[in-house]
């Protein structure tokens, strides 16, 4: 079954350059800036990045993650070295077309350059790397709940400059709970009629409500995570009429504490309630997985068929930002493989 997933072309719609490092990466980077930690060998690293086996399962320690992550970005060397190796790595997983998105603020924390420089160095590594590993790299550009819609205003002025470079949609995400999305309503209303595609992290951390304000407020096409959905019958009835594409993470659903087992988790209800659903990593550097992993561990916990995860890819295909002529070149590759 392994090798069967494997070797499967598969889609990856909702992945965080942030949470995509590999660990020989930051090992090098702290060792070359002396960052203040207490070594710089893999496994010292690793529970500074990685969910372990006795880590508490709480968002507020999986946000911690990135907060720890925030201070390797100090270059543009370094923006394009993370950006190169996650497309390489997605690659190597089979991976046959990825929107990686990112969050121009994060990569910006020390460096304190223009968001649109940010944006720049992301859209030349994804379009080499993606040349170089014959892969289909699109790119998702993210501001926070929990900061500044300031900040969120400027982000969408840079990412509209890089639409032709790449840039396909504008992502809502950060702390959940406690942090609407209703102040970001006009940044995305202009993101839309500039012809980016939306998504919206919402039903992960705060309820269903949350869902059906990205989707009426916001106007997601998508909703990143989304699980808690189905906590509404009559929203999950609503939005399976209209077609909401849900990106859901698992793995990383448990390892921020939403979700106590695989077994336990939504994904299978999602499906069978018609609900259009995908599968993705989120982070594969802290979850410590890859997409390849993510289908292996839904087949063994949900008794997910593998015909269902080929279908799923077709899905996804057909959800993603890409233009008409895109999809079907998509599509045709796929049905080919």
């Amino acid at each position: 079954m392994d090798a069967d997933i494997q070797t499967l072309p598969k889609i990856e719609l909702h992945r965080h350059l942030e949470g995509s490092w590999r660990l020989q990466t930051l090992c090098d980077i702290a060792h070359e800036y002396c960052l203040p930690i207490p070594a710089y060998d893999l496994e010292s690293m690793r529970p500074h990045v990685q969910i372990m086996p006795d880590t508490p399962r709480t968002w507020a320690e999986f946000l911690g993650k990135f907060r720890f992550l925030r201070q390797f970005f100090r270059s543009r060397t370094i923006i394009q070295r993370v950006t190169r190796e996650a497309v390489a790595d997605a690659a190597a997983d089979n991976i046959r077309y990825m929107e990686l998105r990112f969050t121009p603020q994060a990569l910006n924390n020390i460096m304190h350059c223009d968001y649109g420089e940010v944006i720049a160095w992301v859209c030349e590594a994804a379009q080499k790397a993606a040349s170089e590993h014959d892969i289909m790299v699109r790119l998702i550009v993210s501001m926070n709940r929990h900061e500044s819609t300031d900040i969120g205003q400027a982000v969408l002025e840079a990412a509209l400059q890089y639409r032709e470079q790449g840039v396909v949609a504008l992502d809502l995400a950060g702390q959940e709970d406690g942090f609407p999305c209703l102040p970001f309503q006009r940044i995305f209303e202009r993101a839309r009629s500039a012809g980016l595609g939306v998504t919206v992290h919402a039903g992960e951390w705060s309820g269903s409500d949350s869902v059906r304000q990205s989707v009426d407020s916001i106007g997601a096409d998508r909703i990143g995570h989304g699980i808690r959905v189905i906590e509404d019958d009559a929203l999950v009835e609503h939005l399976a009429a209209r077609g909401t594409v849900f990106e859901v993470c698992p793995t990383s659903n448990v390892d921020s504490g939403v979700v106590a087992r695989l077994a336990d988790h939504p994904f299978k209800r999602m499906l069978e309630s018609g609900l259009q659903v995908t599968l993705n990593t989120d982070d594969p550097l802290i979850s410590n997985i890859t997409l390849s992993d993510q289908l292996s561990q839904i087949m063994q916990h949900q008794g997910v068929t593998l015909e269902t995860i080929r279908q799923l890819q077709m899905r996804a295909a057909h959800a993603a930002f890409l233009t008409d002529a895109e999809r079907a070149h998509l599509l045709a590759k796929l049905e080919t493989a």
